[in-house]
């Protein structure tokens, strides 16, 4: 049974999410764990990836404006040869096209390296007059989309295979049927938009077959925790300092607190243009502030006055 809310369970979750389940989903089973309401997540993953899902609880819930979330850094398998209308494993093929040679492969990823305007796909969340694209195109309502800019830094191109699953080396004129590939790129960017690119720009045609998350800015899938443990009821919840890595940290005096907390600014006695204001008793997250000039100007109170 989940605990009963107390208002007092704040903090950052890092989830390593499955296949086959949403982010909603996750958010859901962390709510029953801590008996905790006010949950919510920095980026949605696709159902049928998988990775890194942070996730901030309670009164943390408040920092996800400011959270350091790029870059993002994906590992995804590109399949050639066949284009799906969600651009994933799970569409239904809308065109098909030869596979690509590996030099044409190369060739191609400075072309889809920059700043880019990539058209989103139909079946994603992006609003069309107030609905869902995904909801106007499984009702089979014609998504027209408009061209976004993103910004992908570097494509990592991690193996080249031919359809019998060997390495398609230099000089191999085998057409390569699958790549994998990490991809380090800003918010906003759709892994399956770039796979659907990439192929279209060799002449060819492709989808993910897989797709998985590994960084979200400072905080690594590495970290994070399974799935099954919080459908377990347990929760390895971090402190929401956790939460801000990198931003500079300011122990308040104890007549400080006070006015932090009503939203009154205190002196800055470390540099940055932001900062983490934390008790002096125990080191809890007491506010994010803002520097103006010589001050600190709350932005984000973590606790009632």
């Amino acid at each position: 049974m989940p605990r009963p809310t107390t208002g007092t369970v704040d903090g950052l979750l890092l989830v390593d999410k499955p296949a086959g389940v949403s982010s909603h989903d996750v958010v859901s089973l962390a709510r029953r764990a801590l008996g905790e309401k006010r949950i919510g997540h920095a980026g949605t993953l696709d159902p049928f990836a998988t990775g890194l899902l942070v996730v901030l609880v309670g009164r943390a819930t408040r920092l996800l404006p400011h959270l350091p979330g790029e870059p993002k850094v994906y590992e995804a398998t590109i399949r050639f040869g066949v284009e799906t209308d969600t651009e994933d494993l799970h569409g239904a093929v809308v065109r098909e096209a030869p596979c690509p040679a590996r030099a044409a492969v190369l060739a191609a990823l400075p072309g889809l390296t920059g700043s880019l305007q990539q058209v989103p796909p139909a079946y994603s969340a992006k609003r069309v007059e107030g609905r869902r694209a995904y909801d106007l195109a499984r009702a089979g309502v014609p998504v027209d989309l408009k061209p976004a800019t993103i910004r992908v830094d570097r494509w990592e191109v991690l193996a080249l295979r031919a359809a019998d699953g060997t390495p398609v080396a230099i000089g191999d004129p085998t057409p390569v049927v699958e790549a994998d590939v990490r991809i380090h790129c800003g918010g906003g960017t759709y892994i399956r938009s770039l796979a659907r690119d990439l192929a279209r720009a060799v002449g060819s045609a492709a989808h993910l077959s897989a797709l998985r998350r590994i960084r979200s800015g400072p905080f690594d899938v590495c970290d994070a925790q399974p799935m099954a443990e919080l459908r377990a009821g347990a929760a390895r919840l971090r402190p929401s300092l956790a939460a801000l890595p990198g931003f500079p940290v300011q122990v308040l005096a104890d007549d400080e607190l006070p006015r932090i907390v009503r939203g009154i600014d205190v002196a800055a006695q470390v540099p940055g243009g932001w900062g983490a204001l934390t008790n002096r008793e125990n080191g809890v997250l007491v506010a994010l502030c803002e520097r103006r000039a010589d001050r600190w100007q709350p932005r984000v109170v973590m606790r009632e006055a």
